[in-house]
């Protein structure tokens, strides 16, 4: 091994554990750091509701991205073409483009003197400043991070497999569901748990599009802005409980196969 080859190993490490360091510092130091005065501060400051706004919000936000989601990465996955590539690209738009931009986009959109403002009229229904407009900003920022890499996972199953099982006669829906959807399954997964997280830590959005609103639609990033403005403490505190809620569904991933396979082996 020459020097070079050495000397950009070195680099590489040192790099490496710099960003490594600088990921994990900020987290370790707000976990050690709360006490159990700043939760009783941010419990005071609404933590409480900001939990209950947050979960309903981002659980029915998942649901609705997975229910029209599953079947267009199929359909982006498994086709090609002009028509599937302007499609991907517009399911990709809004994970690039800034929050402010999504709460902006969705307030002309469904705002007053938009143009669904008559349709929504006639049905005595407003949307801003509602749970419904925490709900459709999650969706809007969530779904490229459920969509596109589902997508990919069905782009990767193998076609001989889906062939064979239509070739018993199995139809086109008994193929997806007990065939494609099994092999996607911890893309899948992975996908759900990405959509809540980006849909629990929403706040551009959802400042702009529903406002906030103590009870209706503050949800935790929102509660964790308005706790900064009273002191470090329930700030921090408040941040935790929003970052616990958001890696939750990835342990859940991760160590489901652990359990299962520690019954496996009792």
């Amino acid at each position: 091994m020459d020097e070079g080859t050495t000397l950009m190993r070195a680099l590489g490490a040192a790099g490496g554990a710099l960003l490594v360091a600088l990921l994990a510092l900020p987290i370790a130091v707000l976990a050690l750091t709360v006490s159990a005065d700043d939760l009783a501060a941010a419990s005071a400051h609404g933590l409480g509701e900001a939990v209950r706004v947050s979960l309903g919000a981002s659980a029915v936000a998942t649901l609705l991205v997975a229910l029209g989601g599953t079947p267009l990465a199929w359909w982006l996955g498994r086709g090609a073409g002009a028509r599937h590539a302007a499609i991907e690209a517009l399911v990709r738009l809004p994970a690039i483009a800034p929050p402010a931009v999504a709460g902006v986009a969705l307030l002309v959109a469904l705002g007053p003197d938009g143009p669904l403002e008559h349709a929504l009229a006639a049905y005595d229904a407003r949307v801003p400043g509602t749970a419904s407009a925490v709900v459709l900003s999650q969706v809007w920022v969530a779904a490229p991070f459920y969509v596109l890499p589902l997508a990919g996972a069905f782009r990767g199953v193998d076609d001989e497999t889906l062939w064979a099982a239509r070739s018993v006669g199995a139809s086109g829906a008994r193929v997806f569901f007990r065939v494609a959807l099994p092999l996607a399954r911890p893309a899948l997964l992975a996908a759900l748990a990405m959509a809540w997280a980006r849909a629990v830590g929403e706040l551009g959005a959802t400042l702009i599009f529903a406002g906030d609103v103590a009870g209706v639609t503050r949800t935790l990033p929102l509660a964790v802005l308005r706790a900064a403005g009273d002191g470090l403490g329930p700030a921090r505190a408040t941040a935790l409980v929003l970052f616990a809620l958001a890696l939750a569904p990835f342990l859940l991933v991760r160590l489901a196969p652990l359990a299962r396979a520690l019954g496996a082996r009792r």
